[in-house]
């Protein structure tokens, strides 16, 4: 049996007064290894979800553990910790430094894990020939083209070889071709044994996913497994 990368027990998540309540009662586990996507509409809660995954925000209650952890208990220094070891982030708008090259953006993954300044450019070398880029070392991110510059966001996302990816909206501002070049670097790492969370919208996309959760309203209204995926378990 899989080990249990996260477990979220009757999470909420309020914000404000009177209280406007983001997540309701929610309940997931995700195995290490798994491939999912987090899908529905704008405002139904996908992105607190991401955030209370992440660790980048905290329940306001319910139990949450990240690859063991009670994330609850943990100091904001502990929190920066798993997130330097345990979790990529890619997001939809890239975020990237236009002033300093691809690699030193890849770099910047590594930062607060201590390692010496050569080291991170040559394990960001190797994240961006992963990923296909290692024509591309040296060039600003307004040198390239959206799948590009999602590329190189990928790639300072796994630099750290993380046990966790998160991609929130990886697709949403790429072109069709390019979004489909991303979907199979994520394929790809999640073959390679990261576990692969994305939070989107786009029904069309999470159809591809071998599991769906799906949450409206700040609740999980329905968690389905593709048929070759449940089929694959069940003759194990």
């Amino acid at each position: 049996m899989s080990a249990v990368i996260v477990e979220l027990q009757g999470v909420t998540r309020s914000y404000g007064s009177p209280p406007t309540m983001a997540l309701n009662g929610i309940d997931l586990i995700i195995e290490e290894g798994e491939m999912l996507a987090i899908v529905g509409p704008s405002g139904s809660g996908k992105s607190t979800m991401l955030n209370i995954i992440g660790s980048l925000d905290r329940a306001s209650s319910g139990e949450t553990k990240i690859a063991g952890n009670d994330v609850t208990r943990m100091t904001d220094a502990e929190l920066s910790a798993l997130r330097a070891y345990t979790i990529g982030f890619i997001f939809q708008q890239f975020h990237l430094s236009d002033g300093v090259t691809a690699l030193d953006n890849v770099a910047t993954g590594l930062l607060y894990t201590g390692m010496p300044p050569h080291e991170r450019r040559s394990r960001a070398a190797s994240a961006l020939e992963r990923v296909g880029l290692a024509d591309r070392l040296t060039h600003h991110p307004r040198q390239l083209s959206g799948g590009e510059r999602q590329r190189v966001a990928i790639a300072r996302a796994v630099v750290g070889e993380p046990r966790l990816l998160l991609a929130d909206e990886p697709t949403g501002s790429l072109d069709t071709k390019s979004g489909v070049e991303v979907m199979h670097i994520l394929d790809d790492l999640n073959r390679a044994g990261t576990t692969v969370v994305v939070i989107t919208h786009d029904r069309e996309l999470a159809d591809r996913m071998p599991r769906q959760v799906r949450i409206r309203d700040g609740e999980i209204i329905a968690d389905v497994r593709a048929a070759s995926r449940v089929a694959a378990v069940v003759s194990a």
